[in-house]
């Protein structure tokens, strides 16, 4: 199914919350459920960026948010499903702040892209959760990079329908397999970088998103 302009951006969090917004108040007893899993996850973050997701405990999860264990296991499952709550809630910002950097470049694809890209590399310096999982991974100890990169739903699936949309908004004419195959290869070679910076990391936004050019049969800048 194509795309009409700007249809991408609807199946981002923000445009999500704003339709949200217009319902009405959530009844006591599902306020209390949000701002606990809000809690929650907000402990699971800091935890996690301080010590390594392998060292988070529901114990002390419950501790630090004032709820109980009980209420954590019957609101997320497990401790399995409390890292992928937090891993969703994380790609949510990271995607908003990706179609924003892509926005504000789109009379330029090619400079466009390139942004992108170091928008992605900067946030996983810079955000001390995504830090802490993939200096986890690199080490080989790390449960939450699956989420990241090949359980259902991840970002990297979420990021390249993201990327693709926004493609076929701003590049009508290129093929549709071209914009796809762009798409996945400036994702997949993003987290590429995260997992192994260059000895120069100043030089993959160009590199990568060169690459991606390539694919789409445009020029990387005018």
């Amino acid at each position: 199914m194509q795309q009409t302009v700007g249809s991408w951006r609807q199946a981002l969090p923000t445009e999500r919350q704003l339709a949200q917004a217009a319902q009405p108040p959530d009844p006591p007893r599902v306020a209390w459920r949000k701002q606990m899993r809000r809690r929650v996850l907000d402990e699971a973050w800091t935890l996690a960026a301080e010590n390594g997701w392998d060292r988070v405990r529901v114990a002390d999860l419950a501790q630090r948010a004032e709820v109980s264990r009980p209420s954590i296991y019957a609101e997320f499952g497990d401790r399995a499903g409390i890292g992928q709550a937090l891993v969703h809630r994380e790609s949510d910002r990271f995607l908003t702040g990706l179609a924003d950097v892509l926005e504000r470049h789109r009379t330029h694809v090619g400079l466009a892209l390139q942004a992108g890209v170091g928008h992605a590399l900067a946030e996983a310096e810079r955000n001390p959760f995504i830090e802490a999982v993939l200096s986890a991974a690199r080490g080989g100890t790390d449960a939450l990079l699956p989420f990241l990169t090949s359980r259902p739903e991840p970002i990297l699936t979420a990021a390249r329908t993201l990327v693709c949309g926004w493609l076929g908004d701003v590049l009508p004419r290129v093929q549709e397999g071209r914009r796809a195959e762009a798409a996945d290869l400036l994702v997949r070679l993003s987290i590429s970088h995260m997992l192994l910076p260059l000895p120069e990391p100043g030089a993959a936004p160009a590199r990568v998103a060169r690459a991606a050019c390539a694919v789409l049969g445009i020029k990387l800048q005018a």
